[in-house]
């Protein structure tokens, strides 16, 4: 009985599919149709309305009071555009306290602030249009803290500020982002460029020790000195083990420290070395005095590293005279693995706009908790701090992904991504925006 009533369901299913192929086979495309007609009207006009919505439209509803697009809620001001004009503008009298680093990224049609294929100082890895980048979305994002607005940047004043000083970047590659994006950044507004030229005659794309770009005009040089890690990294002492190739000595400076300390205004950073595959994998252990300490922790030998910059800053540098900025850890984005793992970030053209999880970074914290418990020495009273690390979290659209190898050579592979590093312009220019920023405060408010 199951057979039979089986058979007659699917009997009845042929005749059904079998009736579908016969009208389908009768239809002709050609034969006039008015609801053919009106199908294909429909989608077009569809199709041209889609493509009609640029970027920026959708970029301001996420910015809008109500409901918007990606399901989004904006602000529920009447009026975005003159709430952020009525805002006092740091560091002006009254403003002076704003929390600069506590806001959203907005979008900007001005932005960005120069071109890439305008300003020669970008490493040919953070060129990503250059490199193939088709879009730009993340050129047009500026940052708007909550409570005022940042002036805008002004070469021709910062330069000013920096007549006859140096301005020095110590740190790791990050440090050398930021580095290559304020060069971009001051150059605009010099038109005789051959004005600005490197001490050294060293090219910026094959020295990596240290190099120092002179603006002739205003007889000021900003310089960028390579310390991945801040503290010296060298050969280990007699008698260690023989599986210690080289060690860091969390308890004293680079070598090229003594170049730094006599800057007028000094930005240090360190971070993305102290990861495993940098450090132990590779033989490099840590070293206190003379002993190699095997067993310290990474994140135990970073904290004493920052001890150590810290009475370095109290003890060699004249806070007098140098102003001290520590650029907190700029986050990385790989999504499905690691660096080294087949991680990447290509197809992220947005930034996060809405609410973040609660992340625990732990370089960030170790350098927080570590100027907080000597928050009473005077020289840590007037050391600032250039926080990019919440903002910089919510850019993943912001790296060079698979456009970091040149035009020559086209695109990196899938699983040999750069989403560490970030394009230029683009993210730094936005972290150099706040320095801008800082550099207005009056001394007298720094401490």
């Amino acid at each position: 009985m199951a057979k039979s009533t089986s058979s007659s369901e699917d009997s009845e299913n042929g005749v059904t599919h079998l009736e579908f192929f016969k009208k389908l086979k009768r239809f002709s495309p050609l034969e006039p149709s008015l609801g053919l007609l009106s199908f294909f009207f429909v989608s077009a006009l569809f199709i041209s309305c889609f493509f009609y919505l640029d970027y920026e439209t959708v970029a301001k509803g996420l910015h809008s009071g109500g409901v918007s697009w990606l399901g989004l809620k904006g602000s529920s001001t009447p009026s975005s555009s003159s709430y952020v004009k009525e805002r006092l503008r740091f560091p002006d009298e009254g403003a002076e306290n704003c929390d600069i680093f506590d806001g959203s990224w907005v979008w900007d049609e001005s932005y960005p602030l120069y071109q890439s294929q305008n300003c020669s100082f970008i490493d040919e890895g953070l060129s990503c249009p250059e490199n193939g980048r088709p879009d730009v979305f993340y050129t047009k994002w500026r940052w708007q803290p909550k409570d005022c607005n940042l002036p805008r940047f002004d070469a021709v004043m910062m330069l000013e500020k920096l007549r006859n000083r140096r301005l020095v970047f110590a740190g790791d590659s990050l440090g050398r982002n930021q580095w290559e994006s304020l060069l971009c950044m001051l150059s605009s507004a010099i038109s005789n460029k051959s004005s600005i030229y490197e001490v050294n005659g060293n090219p910026i794309t094959k020295h990596s020790g240290f190099l120092a770009f002179k603006f002739e005009e205003f007889n000021c040089t900003v310089e960028y000195y390579r310390a991945p890690f801040l503290v010296l990294q060298g050969h280990p002492p007699a008698g260690a083990p023989g599986d210690v190739k080289t060690t860091l000595r969390v308890d004293q400076l680079d070598w090229s420290s003594g170049y730094w300390r006599d800057a007028d205004v000094l930005i240090l950073n360190t971070g993305h070395w102290w990861i495993y595959e940098r450090t132990v994998r590779e033989g490099c252990y840590f070293q206190e005095g003379e002993e190699v300490k095997k067993n310290m922790t990474i994140e135990t030998a970073y904290r004493r590293s920052i001890e150590t910059v810290v009475d370095w800053i109290g003890t060699q540098v004249n806070m007098n005279k140098t102003y001290v900025l520590f650029r907190t850890y700029s986050p990385i984005h790989f999504r499905g693995g690691e660096w080294n793992t087949g991680g990447g970030c290509n197809l992220e053209t947005l930034p996060d706009l809405g609410p973040l999880p609660v992340q625990s970074e732990p370089r960030f914290n170790i350098v927080r908790d570590v100027l907080a418990e000597r928050s009473n020495e005077s020289h840590v009273m007037k050391l600032d701090v250039l926080n990019v690390t919440n903002m910089s979290l919510r850019r993943k659209d912001g790296h060079p992904s698979l456009y970091y190898l040149g035009p020559v050579i086209g695109l990196a592979s899938l699983n040999h991504q750069d989403c560490s590093h970030w394009c230029l312009p683009g993210v730094p220019d936005s972290w150099n925006e706040l320095l801008f920023a800082l550099f207005l405060k009056p001394e007298s408010t720094r401490e």
